[in-house]
């Protein structure tokens, strides 16, 4: 049974038999999920190391809850053991304050739009630090909406820097940066089928996700996370989906076992629940695999797994 797809290739896997690895050996389950994963960094990781010489920035995009934080991380520890020392960059520090972000006619802000960064100054300090110079990083502080200095970061000639954000791969953004630079796609992309062949498309998977994540860190339940979804989901199609051609690797983030730690996370979704039935993004295909997934402790999570990002650490349960 493999747990993950490799680049162009999307993979589905019976939820019968994810059920059956988790009753007969949760560890191994999550422990060749965990390896399914780590292979694909470590091919992304030597792909990046091949360009290194021409192209020492690699930019890192995917939608929103595809993990692509650990993962940054992870691709960074798999360059230094190949001998490249890497820092990794958060697009989100360069986003414009949030006085100067462009409004739409309406007078409303469009926080999925690319035009959310300061692409000027990206570009400048992707140039430069491309060259081997010197750049002050900003710091971008949510809680006042102001974009605040950093510290400065210079790239020595045997390391590398990862930049990750959701328009990490848009030309608009990017621009002449991709010449320099190796591009990673990161998403979902392994599709979990039901006994009665119902498919659970990727973006489901990224949905509980970012459930899980709003439940336990931000405050909100899962009718908020709802309600959000579908501004995120238009933003992904118009500014993210259309570029992830530009990569010259995917890496799928999916794990087989994360829908038997959400069950007894996201207890709305185990069973039937009337008050989501008319939402279109939620009704019957959630509680319907949520309910027929075999529940498993997050304390089996080991604690460097994407899924980490979603649960928290063990230290918060």
């Amino acid at each position: 049974m493999a747990y993950g797809g490799e680049k162009n290739e999307l993979k589905i896997i019976p939820l019968e038999d994810i059920n059956k690895a988790a009753r007969e050996d949760a560890y191994s389950l999550i422990a060749e999920s965990e390896r399914a994963y780590e292979r694909n960094i470590s091919a992304a990781a030597r792909t990046a190391a091949d360009s290194f010489a021409q192209k020492p920035i690699i930019l890192l995009s995917g939608p929103s809850g595809s993990g692509k934080t650990t993962t940054a991380y992870r691709l960074a520890g798999e360059l230094s053991k190949l001998g490249i020392q890497t820092s990794v960059l958060s697009m989100d520090d360069y986003f414009l304050p949030n006085d100067l972000i462009p409004k739409e006619p309406d007078g409303s802000i469009d926080y999925e739009k690319p035009d959310r960064l300061d692409i000027e100054l990206l570009r400048d300090h992707l140039d430069i630090l491309s060259q081997g110079g010197e750049v002050t990083l900003p710091k971008f502080d949510f809680a006042s909406g102001k974009r605040l200095s950093g510290e400065k970061l210079e790239r020595k000639s045997d390391s590398a820097v990862i930049i990750e954000g959701i328009h990490a791969l848009n030309p608009e953004i990017a621009g002449k940066c991709r010449d320099y630079a190796t591009c990673i796609y990161v998403s979902v992309r392994t599709r979990i089928s039901s006994k009665s062949g119902e498919l659970m498309h990727p973006s489901k998977i990224r949905l509980l996700r970012r459930m899980s994540r709003d439940r336990l860190f931000r405050g909100r339940d899962i009718s908020q996370t709802l309600d959000l979804f579908g501004s995120v989901q238009r933003g992904e199609n118009l500014y993210i989906m259309p570029h992830k051609g530009y990569s010259d690797y995917d890496i799928d983030t999916f794990f087989a076992y994360e829908l038997c730690i959400y069950r007894r996370i996201i207890k709305e979704l185990d069973g039937d629940n009337g008050e989501f039935e008319n939402d279109g993004l939620f009704r019957g295909v959630l509680p319907a695999f949520i309910s027929s997934a075999v529940p498993l402790s997050s304390e089996y999570v080991p604690e460097n797994s994407v899924i980490r990002e979603f649960i928290g650490s063990p230290t918060n349960k």
